[in-house]
């Protein structure tokens, strides 16, 4: 007899498959818990559970195996979730080619051709910033920051210009959360000490870390701000403190808020008040 020639199939079978039941519901259910996250700035566990007629047991367990792997983050104070910082890493192959990204890159690129240093993209995570994106200088000697380097807010340029632009609220509960770690004898490590820094970033639209986080390299820091005027992101300089003399750094800042500006229109951002300052621009 013959033997029967099967045709190939397309693809194995999988238990992952509309009878597969359970396992794609729960793989539905928490997609669906995420995609609500990121349509809300924050929004509470019952919300949540009637919003998407899910049981408020399981949307829990959701969110919880969200939270542990940085997908999702709960805000202690008033018990309400947001998405996590690693929900914007998932997305960063996106995120490379449109959006933040997209606009940041020519900014950054003409920043760095006018003040002739290294320009620098990072987002908040908790009381750290993340980079995602560098426009390196020419010159010999320059700063670098890998994709994914993390660095305390209270010791870094774009740091600092994101704690300015928090509501007092959420900088007063991320200034208690831990200690404010020395890197060298200039960084800022008391509250006051910050605090009074943050005031005068707020006055001028732009931050300054003059060697707070590595000896003999300084950096220069601005925010930026989505549709709802709330901070997302910060773009910088950075370099060796010997060309940051005091006759540059106004210069230097106004360049840097002013590249701040440009992106934030560029994503639909509008600024609130307080970035609205600014010096005169780079000769």
């Amino acid at each position: 007899m013959a033997e029967i020639q099967r045709k190939p199939r397309g693809r194995p079978k999988s238990p992952f498959t509309e009878g597969g039941g359970s396992t794609i519901q729960a793989l539905d259910r928490a997609l669906a818990v995420l995609s609500a996250l990121a349509r809300q700035d924050h929004a509470s566990l019952t919300d949540l559970s009637d919003s998407l007629n899910i049981p408020t047991a399981t949307t829990h367990r959701i969110l919880a195996t969200l939270q542990q792997n940085g997908y999702a983050e709960l805000d202690e104070a008033s018990q309400t979730w947001a998405v996590g910082v690693e929900a914007y890493r998932t997305g960063s192959a996106y995120l490379n080619r449109t959006t933040l990204m997209d606009v940041a890159r020519p900014a950054m690129r003409s920043l760095m051709q006018a003040t002739g240093e290294t320009a620098n993209l990072a987002v908040p995570d908790g009381a750290e910033v993340v980079f995602i994106g560098q426009i390196e200088t020419q010159n010999p000697i320059r700063a670098f920051f890998a994709a994914g380097t993390r660095t305390p807010m209270h010791a870094s340029g774009t740091g600092k210009a994101i704690l300015a632009s928090m509501p007092e609220a959420h900088l007063s509960r991320l200034l208690s959360r831990g200690e404010l770690r020395e890197f060298t004898d200039q960084t800022l490590t008391t509250e006051a000490q910050l605090r009074a820094d943050l005031d005068e970033t707020r006055a001028r639209g732009w931050s300054f870390d003059q060697e707070e986080r590595h000896r003999g390299m300084s950096c220069i820091g601005a925010a930026i701000y989505d549709a709802r005027g709330e901070i997302v992101a910060g773009v910088s300089i950075s370099g060796p403190s010997t060309r940051f003399a005091d006759r540059r750094v106004t210069a230097f800042g106004a360049r840097v808020a002013e590249a701040a500006r440009e992106i934030t229109e560029g994503i639909g951002g509008r600024l609130p008040a307080l970035a609205q300052a600014g010096g005169d621009p780079v000769g």
